[in-house]
């Protein structure tokens, strides 16, 4: 009967550095562990944290966390959903083939 030798262990996570280094490992851990509590939603997430949703989203980019969007229907109205928005509007005058009505501002 032939021993092989055990697999190597895997490469330990790199250690943070001094007590910064800990510090922004542990907020990182963090925002993602509330950020997956409420399903990926960073307004829920941020109140939860007691931040503001834009502070957050600073955070999350200085420690590069990354959470998928959660899946869903709602989406803004970009035309992207056909023209519909969120609200049913309808959809916008421009995709019928109707010239679209003058910005607020040129308005007369």
């Amino acid at each position: 009967m032939a021993v092989t030798p055990p697999a190597p262990a895997p490469a330990p996570a790199p250690r943070p550095n001094g007590f910064h280094g800990a510090v922004s490992e542990f907020k990182r851990r963090l925002i993602e562990a509330t950020l997956t509590q409420a399903g990926g939603n960073r307004t829920r997430a941020a109140r939860a944290l007691g931040l503001q949703r834009t502070y957050l989203l600073r955070l999350m980019r200085e420690f590069q966390v990354r959470i998928p969007p959660p899946p869903g229907p709602w989406c803004r109205s970009n035309g992207a959903n056909g023209g519909q928005g969120t609200h049913g509007e309808g959809g916008s005058s421009h995709l019928r083939g109707e010239p679209e009505p003058p910005a607020p501002s040129q308005r007369v």
